[in-house]
């Protein structure tokens, strides 16, 4: 079963490469989405909803997804194979990533105001004021943190299961998307439902989030970034998304600011639209290092 699995990862990598995102009517994640805006509401119990939210709806939506595997591996494990890529697929994004913060940052030179409305696809902040290094401080930033959260998590979580059973796999890469999709829309302090969603992310993504430091280290050529990165990825109130961006500022030696809330290698200067193509490729080959190490996690 193992080369099933290798090959799903492969088919994952391929249909991200030249299709990016599933249309948005046909997305599993929007249509998980759907079923999350259905519990943002005031509860009379908010603390005791979430942890049910939290548990139950990621466990319903991987049990399902395994279900179906398993049916598929019945008919022949190879339309199990591609079920589980499609799976994964849905799962990860990196190339509309990828491509949208180019764009944003390109526009930071030519339009800033459309750049400020952009950057909000990347980033969860005000930025009707920002500065132009300011709007790319902040696409650099998404890159490295959503290479956690985009990438390396639901990835590394299907390759690891791999080996012992495709559905297991599929299900494990689905429960980890969805409690980040959790996370990203119930997981702030103005929501108490959302309490139990943010601390599950917060614990899922402790491994991740340090794996995709390493990546951005290695493909920048330079593990030193990591020590350096060490002294600075405390600074956001996340336990786990300072480190990614702390290890890109330090690789492309810029200052990522979140103007009020955090500086990362604060000596340094703002991002330039250079710096961002810069972390643009760096990212890009930290996602294909994570392909390859996934596929090799996924054979063995």
């Amino acid at each position: 079963m193992t080369l099933y699995g290798v090959l799903a990862v492969a088919i994952a990598f391929l249909l991200d490469w030249f299709f990016m995102e599933p249309p948005t009517r046909a997305h599993p994640v929007v249509w998980f989405g759907k079923v999350i805006a259905v519990t943002d509401r005031e509860w009379s119990a908010p603390r005791q909803i979430g942890l049910l939210i939290a548990l139950g709806l990621p466990a319903i939506a991987a049990i399902g997804v395994g279900v179906l595997v398993q049916i598929a591996i019945v008919v022949h494990p190879l339309v199990a194979a591609v079920l589980a890529g499609i799976v994964l697929f849905t799962t990860t994004s990196m190339r509309m990533l990828l491509e949208t913060a180019t764009d944003v940052s390109e526009l930071t030179e030519t339009n800033i105001e459309t750049a400020r409305k952009e950057v909000r696809a990347l980033a969860g902040r005000d930025a009707s004021s920002l500065s132009p290094g300011e709007v790319r401080s902040a696409v650099a930033e998404s890159l490295s943190e959503n290479l956690a959260d985009g990438l390396v998590a639901s990835l590394f979580a299907f390759a690891i299961c791999a080996p012992i059973s495709l559905p297991l796999a599929a299900a494990a890469a689905t429960w980890v998307k969805a409690v980040n999709t959790l996370d990203s829309m119930l997981g702030y302090r103005s929501k108490p439902v959302g309490w139990a969603s943010a601390r599950l992310d917060d614990a899922v993504m402790w491994i991740p989030a340090r794996l995709s430091a390493v990546f951005i280290a290695v493909a920048s050529l330079g593990t030193g970034f990591l020590s350096d990165a060490r002294s600075w990825a405390h600074e956001p109130p996340s336990p786990n998304s300072g480190w990614p961006m702390a290890t890109l500022a330090a690789a492309l030696d810029t200052r990522f600011e979140k103007p009020g809330v955090y500086t990362l290698n604060p000596r340094a200067q703002l991002p330039t639209a250079a710096d961002v193509r810069q972390g643009v490729s760096v990212v890009r080959r930290a996602s294909l290092l994570t392909y390859v190490i996934a596929g090799v996690f996924a054979w063995f």
